[in-house]
């Protein structure tokens, strides 16, 4: 196990530079044994989401791993197609039952669209859930707020109406798809990436020019794809179910040299082009 450490959002708060994804872990025994390793690993950051279905999963993981509330960074989301300000709080309200905590360290707005509708026009329904999110996070029941899959006009468009910088914008982010637009914007605004499938969902793992990278520094594909997402500057979101490479992507205390880190960033399309999955 490496020290990953923490990087500081935009209102202070301290979040582990790592966190350990479950979008598809099944609510059940598959989410709560995912969880429970990824603790018994060192992960202090789980990322989660009411879509997900898995909410009291987590929770169970986390109160049986005899861990503190307040030692485990916890995420979940506001599901795509709730966009109005009493919605916000209702969910808001929900996924708190369902973790089984008073408070949520990190409440993204899962999309700016339904994905059920991708690409749907949603501006205002955004903006008054966000409101709602900055009164959610000064009322002391989240401690930061941020989106997931919004572009920059998207963001600017909440900005531009409340005064709120998100803390956070988690996209999808691995080598060959590092969405630079968004991604150089977050950065110019102290807005943190997190880098969701950073293995485009398993599409790197068996890819040879990916494999000879992680030869070189005698580690496994995962584990080069995740310390790459670290290295620009990103929090990757790896998600397993299996014991063993839940372990293994943890354990990133290797460092790739600036001519490879050059070479990764020059790679592109590599994987799906997707922007963004649920």
């Amino acid at each position: 196990m490496s020290d990953i450490g923490n990087y500081r959002l935009n209102n202070g708060v301290k979040i582990p530079c790592v966190g350990f994804g479950t979008w598809q872990a099944a609510d059940g025994e598959e989410a709560y044994n995912a969880c429970r390793y990824a603790l018994e690993a060192g992960y202090r950051h789980i990322d989660t989401a009411y879509a997900y279905g898995n909410e009291r999963s987590v929770a169970r993981a986390i109160k049986d791993s005899g861990l503190q509330r307040d030692e485990v960074f916890l995420t979940t989301k506001l599901p795509s197609h709730i966009k109005s300000y009493d919605g916000a709080v209702e969910y808001l309200t929900e996924s708190l039952n369902r973790l089984q905590t008073d408070f949520i360290d990190l409440y993204l707005i899962h999309a700016p669209w339904p994905w059920s509708n991708v690409g749907e026009e949603c501006t205002e329904g955004n903006i008054e859930a966000w409101r709602a999110m900055i009164d959610l996070m000064r009322a002391g029941k989240i401690r930061a707020i941020g989106v997931s899959n919004f572009s920059v006009k998207d963001i600017k468009a909440i900005v531009d109406a409340t005064g709120v910088v998100p803390a956070v914008n988690q996209i999808r982010y691995f080598i060959g798809n590092t969405q630079d637009e968004i991604t150089s914007y977050c950065k110019e605004n102290g807005i943190l990436v997190e880098a969701y499938s950073p293995l485009a969902t398993g599409e790197l793992v068996d890819m040879e020019v990916i494999s000879e990278f992680a030869q070189k520094y005698g580690v496994s594909t995962a584990q080069l794809c995740i310390k790459f997402c670290l290295e620009n500057g990103t929090l990757p979101l790896p998600k397993s179910v299996n014991k063993e490479r839940i372990q293994q992507n943890f354990d990133l205390g290797f460092s790739i040299s600036d001519d490879d880190m050059s070479a990764l960033n020059a790679l592109y399309h590599i994987g799906s082009v997707l922007p963004y999955r649920s």
